[in-house]
């Protein structure tokens, strides 16, 4: 099926009557946003860059940014003069069951898109690619995933993150005490307060969260990582495929204008609000290759 976006008459004309899907999930997408004019966004409240809350409760971020615009381009495609925007706050361990439910119709946060997690939900075409790191305090001196041996290492309940710490925990019998938990603040005081040796998290996350801490010179991300890189998906409902191909053409859309550039720029290479953090991070080869061919990031 292509990747361009359907014109609204002929979504339209494919919509089933049908009302709700099972746990109040809608099983048209499109059609619920058609006949309500609300779309609803998951977003998390500390995903810096990609997803997080400001202090005056405004939703922002990376992620955020694309699905805007993936929005408007929606609204247009359906012929609406206005398309509301409802953002739902989701956290790592129930995003998928609020996503199923029908809480919200596409999360934009930072979510891996791996073969494991699309046994329960759809991705859309990737927007950044990273691996799993750790950080530590520099004075802890832990630079390799051997050096965790023996330690007590934090991880974000609900994570990719956290199973490759524990899978590489048992094979090399580190015996690593694993410390699940509820965020990735949470996780990241522990290693502040010497509670925790390390965090396992994206390195692209652990960085934002050493550049927004108070003293960032305290700390270190690992050499190693844990595994290979993996990309993030906007993440959606299985078995809504007319709406997956409309995002994905929006995505494309917003990739081959060369609209991307300046999105990407403004949160990774500029200061970012509220305290002006700069990730200086180029943008990387690779993740221009999956911008120029977008349906080449699935496996």
């Amino acid at each position: 099926m292509s990747t361009l976006i359907r014109s609204a008459l002929t979504v339209l004309m494919l919509f089933s009557a049908a009302g709700m899907g099972s746990a109040g999930a809608p099983e048209s997408t499109l059609k619920e946003i058609a006949e309500t004019g609300v779309i609803r966004i998951g977003y998390s409240a500390e995903d810096i860059p990609f997803s997080y809350r400001m202090p005056d409760g405004t939703v922002t971020g990376y992620s955020t940014d694309l699905c805007v615009r993936v929005v408007d381009l929606l609204r247009q495609k359906l012929g609406l003069a206005t398309l509301a925007i409802e953002y739902v706050e989701r956290t790592p361990r129930n995003r998928v069951a609020m996503l199923r439910d029908g809480k919200f119709d596409i999360e934009c946060v930072a979510s891996t898109n791996n073969a494991e997690r699309r046994k329960s939900v759809a991705f859309s075409y990737s927007h950044f690619v990273t691996g799993t790191q750790f950080v530590s305090l520099k004075k802890s001196n832990l630079k390799f995933i051997d050096d965790l041996a023996g330690h007590s290492v934090a991880a974000t309940s609900g994570t990719t993150n956290i199973g490759q710490l524990n899978s590489i925990n048992r094979a090399r019998g580190l015996h690593i005490a694993v410390m699940p938990v509820e965020s990735h603040a949470a996780a990241f005081k522990l290693v502040a307060e010497g509670r925790a040796s390390a965090f396992v998290m994206d390195g692209i996350l652990l960085a934002a969260m050493i550049a927004a801490s108070d003293q960032p010179d305290d700390y270190a991300l690992s050499t190693d990582v844990l595994g290979q890189p993996e990309p993030y998906g906007l993440m959606m409902r299985h078995d809504d495929q007319d709406f997956k191909d409309v995002v994905n053409g929006a995505l494309t859309e917003i990739y081959r204008s060369g609209e991307i550039g300046p999105v990407y720029s403004k949160w990774f290479t500029k200061p970012i609000p509220p305290n002006g953090i700069n990730m200086r991070l180029p943008m990387s080869s690779e993740l221009r290759e999956l911008f120029a061919e977008p349906s080449r990031s699935y496996d």
